[in-house]
């Protein structure tokens, strides 16, 4: 079977990660544990999950001129990803400054730079996403650039599934050109004004859709009438940083690779699972053969 050509748009940032027993509270100093500096970026961490669940990956993004862009682009590319098209802009890269507690809980502050410089896609960049079986894409960039990289797929057939994360006001034709919607609690909330009692209350917007709830699960909905639940895998939490990427990138392969979305949102459980078991975002990012080991079929 020929492998599934996953390109992904969005954000790469420089994640400096500090293990500590709780999260502090404002105002306090608290001292850590343990400190890890990784690549992350919702679109940089999709890329690379994708590639090691076994797709042919591509990022479209931008990263600044300053050393954190050297290495961002020099981990992105050595994990598997084509990066012939990724930008370097005058500047500095994005930067992710992630706590983590002992329970596995995060509070992050990102700071865009260069990501914000992806404004608009060139010709040849839009000829990458018409090319790709599955375009992901994610909202660490500008909305507008979302929305191009959404039409073009549209029209060309390519499959398009969007992380409304952060969520943010979603303009009509990106609304229009999405497959399916991936967000957590908090973003459905956001979006609908509806949690985990109404998942359904998301296909006013877009006719599939997954509501992640962590080490609650997962619910898949679609304007068909489905409306399945699917149990989280159960594993020790260490840091649960990059899960909802592993499990939105693995959702793309697996649906790419043709098994229907039930079963993806359920092989993407396991790639979340896998995730949450390690450290570090990029660096968590499980390998097809983790994600088989955890995965439970319905």
């Amino acid at each position: 079977m020929p492998q599934t050509r996953v390109v992904v748009v969005g954000s790469a940032n420089m994640d400096l990660v500090a293990m500590a027993p709780a999260l502090p509270r404002p105002g306090q100093t608290m001292l850590g544990t343990d400190f890890v500096m990784v690549p992350g970026g919702k679109g940089a961490n999709q890329a690379v999950a994708a590639a090691r669940a076994g797709a042919s990956s591509a990022f479209l993004g931008a990263i600044g001129s300053d050393a954190f862009g050297v290495t961002l682009k020099a981990r992105i590319t050595a994990a598997g990803v084509d990066t012939g098209q990724l930008r370097v802009v005058y500047g500095a890269s994005g930067v992710a400054l992630v706590m983590v507690n002992a329970q596995g809980e995060n509070a992050i502050v990102v700071t865009p730079g260069a990501n914000d410089a992806l404004t608009g896609l060139t010709e040849e960049e839009l000829a990458t996403v018409r090319g790709a079986d599955v375009l992901v894409a994610q909202l660490e960039i500008p909305v507008q650039t979302v929305a191009a990289a959404a039409v073009a797929a549209r029209a060309a057939g390519t499959r398009v599934i969007l992380n409304a994360a952060p969520a943010r006001d979603l303009p009509p034709e990106l609304l229009d050109a999405v497959d399916v919607l991936v967000v957590n609690e908090g973003e459905a909330q956001t979006f609908t004004g509806r949690g985990r009692e109404e998942p359904r209350a998301l296909l006013d917007l877009v006719p599939r859709a997954v509501l992640t709830l962590g080490g609650e699960g997962a619910w898949y909905v679609d304007r068909e009438g489905s409306e399945v639940h699917v149990p989280a895998v159960r594993v020790d939490v260490v840091d649960s940083t990059a899960a909802g990427d592993a499990f939105t990138a693995a959702l793309a392969v697996g649906w790419g690779e043709g098994r229907d979305l039930v079963d993806a949102v359920r092989w993407a459980s396991a790639a979340g699972a896998a995730c949450v078991r390690r450290l570090g975002a990029s660096v968590a990012l499980p390998r097809r053969a983790e994600i088989d080991e955890l995965y439970l079929p319905g």
